[in-house]
């Protein structure tokens, strides 16, 4: 995962007991995993403006062939 760096935050008392429960796990595995469903979102939105402007130079066919 790299580097790891300690911090000290704040946070609403309600807020972090159900993301723990959603999560089934501590205070730094709810938070890592926060961070990284943000991450996710900020490279989906990447992905979204690429939309329309990247061209495939094969086929459907052929990426189904591809697979098998």
């Amino acid at each position: 995962m790299g580097e790891m760096r300690k911090i000290t935050v704040q946070v609403p008392e309600k807020l972090l007991e159900v993301a723990q429960d959603f999560t089934g796990e501590g205070v730094t595995a709810t938070v890592t995993e926060g961070l990284k469903r943000l991450a996710s979102i900020r490279a989906q939105q990447e992905l979204r403006k690429l939309r329309g402007k990247v061209k495939f130079s094969l086929t459907v066919d052929e990426m189904r062939y591809d697979r098998e």
